[in-house]
């Protein structure tokens, strides 16, 4: 059956905007401009989007690529697209014009909505994208467009009609589409929203991580919209000076980010001998686990824990998380209400507690599929079961700790050794500011740990390589320590801060 009521932006977006958050602000830019855009105006600008679209002959369930960075335009094109039925694709703003020209051409977008800062890395190869009807760049072009359109209403569609695509973060190298139902976005506001981060209408929200990635799009998009919430945007770069700064003008009471971000913020503080004076209710982390010692440190800083989960672009949020009040730093902490998880062996049996398994999750936020990837899609949603690729370990009270990637895992002197475990002992070390570990063979073919290690600014090498490798022996056993360690200026991430190992193997 087909519904207005069930299109996304109906909830999200009308209902604020014929409500009596009408005139509140749903985005404030941090940067740019520095524009508000109220919900009135979002569902009016939104409206118009769609009438830019039948206008430029862009038809239903066609797909619209948005290579945008964080302004109140994203959101208006995002949500002006899925009123029209129109299936927008967020981009990741940081690629190679070769992946954008891959990616547009896989999901055959009909119209691209790029920022001015962003149109040369894909102005060369436009014109041999034949799927391609129309370019608008965000800015005086894209405003003379909405301006000479009316306001479309918010089409009828099925909840279960594919609504947006995501593309994976390619922690393996290659991002695949990950399509989106319309009742997947509600899915995570009832859940992780309303559960656990407790959503209110007077919060401000502020995400480090970007709108073009599920985590970021839940919490600076869906997560505020939900309950009429104010989100703030900022198109730039998230260093830790950028961040402080944002936290300091706009004061939000709920502030996102990933682990690499807040060691970052530690080092800072630390270093400027300085404390977060901002009052947050709440943090969250996603992307990769939490060291332990990073999460401790925050929350001296800052006066707030941190909220670790775990979600992905196919389950779109977090379902699996710390709780307000139950925080257990180095775990990943308990199943959010509304989603089911099992933890099973490689001949898909249950584990049991103290066992490490792949973690398996059931929820109303699953992806449809992986766009024509037929035989990954099969391997990864095996019926209302989606497989995350990573092991667990699952301890007393249905808590879960991190152990790594299930192509990550690796065993040392017969035991299994779980990369993340020996990166958290690292991370614990004061003169370290992040880690990671693959495996690597010795001179008799036999796999060992070799970590690459980032250290603290101004700290030496000299002499640290002992230093650490005691460290971890000290803390998670003697056979688990780095057999070699090399020290870089940076890790290899993908834009959640999740870390590329398969670019540390390639290094050798």
């Amino acid at each position: 059956m087909f519904e207005v009521e069930a299109n996304a932006a109906a909830w999200f977006v009308d209902r604020h905007a014929e409500g009596a958050r009408r005139d509140h602000s749903a985005f404030v830019e941090a940067g740019g401009a520095g524009r508000r855009l109220s919900y009135g105006d979002l569902a009016e600008r939104a409206g118009r989007v769609g009438g830019l679209l039948a206008e430029a002959g862009v038809e239903r369930e066609s797909r619209v690529a948005l290579l945008m960075t964080d302004t109140a335009d994203l959101p208006v094109v995002f949500w002006g697209a899925i009123k029209a039925g129109v299936v927008p694709v967020p981009l990741n703003t940081m690629l190679s014009g070769e992946l954008y020209q891959s990616i547009l051409a896989n999901c055959r977008a009909r119209a691209l909505f790029v920022s001015p800062e962003l149109f040369p890395v894909v102005a060369m190869f436009l014109g041999e994208l034949p799927e391609l009807q129309a370019t608008y760049l965000v800015g005086p072009e894209f405003e003379a467009a909405l301006a000479r359109n009316e306001a479309k209403p918010t089409v009828a569609v099925s909840p279960d009609e594919c609504a947006f695509w995501l593309y994976s973060s390619g922690s393996t190298g290659e991002p695949k589409g990950v399509r989106h139902a319309h009742a997947s976005l509600r899915a995570t506001a009832d859940t992780y929203a309303s559960q656990v981060l407790g959503i209110a209408p007077d919060d401000v929200v502020f995400s480090a991580a970007k709108l073009f990635f599920a985590y970021g799009l839940g919490n600076a998009m869906t997560f505020p919209m939900s309950v009429g919430a104010t989100a703030v945007l900022y198109p730039g770069r998230p260093t830790p000076e950028a961040v402080l700064d944002v936290l300091a003008r706009f004061r939000p009471s709920v502030f996102c980010g990933v682990p690499t971000l807040y060691a970052a913020l530690n080092a800072r503080l630390e270093a400027e001998g300085a404390k977060v004076e901002t009052t947050l209710r709440r943090c969250l982390s996603a992307g990769e686990a939490l060291p332990e010692e990073v999460g401790l440190k925050w929350a001296r800083l800052s006066g707030c824990h941190i909220l670790d989960g775990v979600g992905s672009t196919e389950m779109l949020h977090i379902f699996l998380s710390n709780r307000p009040g139950d925080v257990v730093y180095g775990t990943s902490g308990v199943a959010v209400p509304g989603y089911e998880l099992q933890l099973v062996d490689e001949h898909g049996d249950e584990v049991g507690e103290g066992e490490i398994g792949e973690l398996l999750v059931k929820g109303e936020s699953a992806a449809l599929d992986y766009f024509g990837r037929r035989e990954k899609s099969r391997a990864t949603f095996e019926g209302v079961w989606t497989r995350t690729g990573d092991k667990y370990e699952k301890l007393a009270g249905a808590r879960y700790r991190y152990c790594g990637r299930t192509d990550d895992m690796f065993k040392v002197s017969g035991i299994w050794v779980a990369p993340f475990e020996i990166e958290q002992a690292l991370a614990s070390h004061h003169k370290v500011l992040e880690a990671a570990v693959i495996p690597a063979r010795d001179a008799d073919g036999l796999e060992k740990p070799k970590a690459y290690v980032v250290l603290k600014a101004g700290v030496s090498q000299e002499g640290v390589a002992a230093e650490l490798q005691a460290h971890v022996k000290d803390r998670v056993g003697l056979w688990k320590y780095p057999r070699w360690l090399a020290f870089v200026e940076d890790l290899p991430k993908t834009a959640t801060g999740k870390i590329q190992r398969f670019k540390l193997r390639e290094w050798g």
